[in-house]
């Protein structure tokens, strides 16, 4: 999953990709560096942010959205969690909604996914963008994330929402501490058996920081290798800003297995 924030605040890329050319002229490299589909974001999530209006957030996904989609049949996942930027957004070819609030944030999220019969990635993360970062806290941050999941695929199934199209995220950086951090990525297998696409988002991610002294710009590297590791576990869904990086990696590892490159 190549991510595409047309925002002017994002925390590594933040207002590169905000014009509708810029953003094309990127979906399309990453479709070249070998994406699967693409995340389209209107809203930062990063920590401390601020919510955006709805106003402000269509003006922003719906030009990209369009504009790809005039030209590329890729898979599309719009990244919000407002309902009507949800439904407008698919209204103009996205395919999937990424609510990073589990469909929790606005109750119309829940109408639109059972609606639209779409794929749905739900995310676990502790408070808001604004505060999530303020002294996190788990007695076990698996066993309460995976609970959670649980939790999410009886309620949203109970709802119309069939849980085999739902995705899981375990949201690495969103309320969680490095040793969070790392906890999930150890235990992907703990997630997976719930029978789920698991997604992991660590593209970048602060947490690279505290490891290795990496900036923001200097952290594509890192995700590329950590992709591979997680791919050797089966993880399903990496959320990458260099896809071109990450599909290397991915190649090399396939190319060790015995498997096919692509």
């Amino acid at each position: 999953m190549g991510i595409l924030n047309v925002t002017p605040d994002s925390f590594s890329d933040g207002g590169r990709f905000l014009a509708e050319e810029a953003a094309l002229a990127q979906a399309e490299t990453m479709i070249r560096g070998g994406a699967d589909l693409i995340d389209i974001g209107g809203e930062s999530t990063r920590p401390y942010a601020e919510p955006v209006s709805q106003a402000e957030e269509l003006s922003r996904v719906l030009p990209a959205i369009l504009a790809i989609r005039r030209r590329h049949l890729i898979p599309i996942s719009i990244d919000t969690n407002k309902a009507e930027v949800a439904r407008q957004a698919l209204a103009a070819g996205a395919d999937i909604i990424n609510d990073i609030s589990a469909l929790r944030s606005d109750p119309g999220m829940v109408e639109v996914a059972r609606a639209s019969r779409c794929p749905v990635i739900i995310m676990h993360m502790q408070g808001t963008p604004s505060d999530m970062q303020v002294s996190p806290c788990y007695q076990d941050v698996v066993q309460e994330s995976v609970d959670f999941f649980r939790e999410r695929l009886q309620t949203l199934g109970q709802a119309g929402i069939d849980p085999e199209r739902i995705i899981i995220d375990p949201g690495i950086g969103f309320g969680k501490t490095l040793a969070h951090n790392l906890a999930i990525l150890r235990h992907t297998a703990d997630y997976q058996a719930l029978g789920r696409p698991l997604l992991v988002g660590h593209s970048r991610k602060s947490f690279l920081k505290a490891l290795l002294g990496a900036g923001p710009n200097d952290r594509d590297r890192p995700t590329a290798v950590l992709s591979a590791l997680l791919a050797q576990r089966r993880v399903e869904i990496l959320r990458v800003h260099d896809v071109a990086a990450t599909q290397e990696a991915l190649s090399l590892t396939q190319a060790l297995e015995g498997n096919r490159a692509h």
